[in-house]
């Protein structure tokens, strides 16, 4: 799956990857999580452009998003099928700019995080689905999903499920909807070549979505990860507040 991403190139750099229009600035973002506004690049007219978009596609038709489950992620072999993807694939399907992703793996009972990137370090675009909500008062909300499929056997001791990465040669061809259509591009939803990504285990500082700096992306030491893995104090219970006085119309300071 993918529910941690990063992005640390600059906005020049990705532009010129991309090829949009606009000349967005931007600062590097180190965790990236569900919910959160994320970069996507889409065509529009002809031309591809940079839009933001909230990460968690909500399907049209949904009522109250409140009550839906969050897409962060669409698995690529249902994708035609699925009522909340099937529209989706066929007309709306952005890239979303990358400099590496954050998956877990169960070790010694504990999950921790390993940093994924490009062995070349460059950055890659994450195929994606688009979807824009209307809400009953006339709101409207873009919002995405991370196309993933099966991962290919080196990444598989990480994770059963990789993001589909789309190579630059395929820009253009998945952002194609223009035949309306998801069949073209299914062959393109596949785990990336054997050899093309390097991964690290970091710090499970990355576990919470509030830490955001480049320390998060560095290997771990042995000493880190030995005092990481050390059990936690037990909490001490809070203490009761005391009772709230009944107001006697004087008012009160405390």
């Amino acid at each position: 799956m993918c529910g941690r991403f990063v992005i640390t190139s600059a906005p020049e750099a990705l532009r010129r990857i991309f090829g949009y229009v606009e000349q967005p600035n931007f600062p590097p973002r180190h965790n990236i999580a569900p919910t959160q506004p994320i970069p996507v690049v889409v065509v529009e007219n002809g031309a591809r452009h940079f839009r933001l978009m909230r990460w968690g596609l909500i399907p049209s038709w949904v009522k109250d998003p409140r009550q839906f489950t969050l897409l962060i992620n669409a698995r690529s072999e249902t994708v035609l099928e699925k009522p909340a993807f099937k529209n989706a694939i066929r007309r709306r399907r952005c890239l979303v700019p990358a400099d590496g992703y954050y998956e877990w793996q169960a070790v010694n009972g504990r999950k921790r995080p390993f940093f994924i990137y490009r062995r070349d370090r460059q950055p890659f675009g994450l195929a994606g689905l688009v979807e824009t909500w209307m809400g009953p008062n006339g709101e409207e909300l873009d919002t995405v999903a991370v196309v993933t499929c099966p991962a290919s056997r080196e990444l598989s001791v990480l994770h059963p499920r990789v993001p589909v990465v789309i190579v630059s040669d395929d820009f253009a061809r998945w952002l194609d909807c223009s035949e309306d259509s998801g069949e073209p591009v299914m062959a393109l939803m596949v785990p990336p070549q054997e050899g093309t990504f390097a991964w690290h285990e970091v710090s499970t500082r990355v576990n919470h979505a509030d830490n955001d700096d480049p320390q998060l992306l560095l290997p771990i030491t042995a000493e880190e990860r030995a005092a990481e893995e050390q059990p936690k104090p037990a909490k001490r219970p809070a203490r009761k507040a005391p009772p709230v006085a009944t107001d006697d119309g004087q008012g009160t300071l405390f």
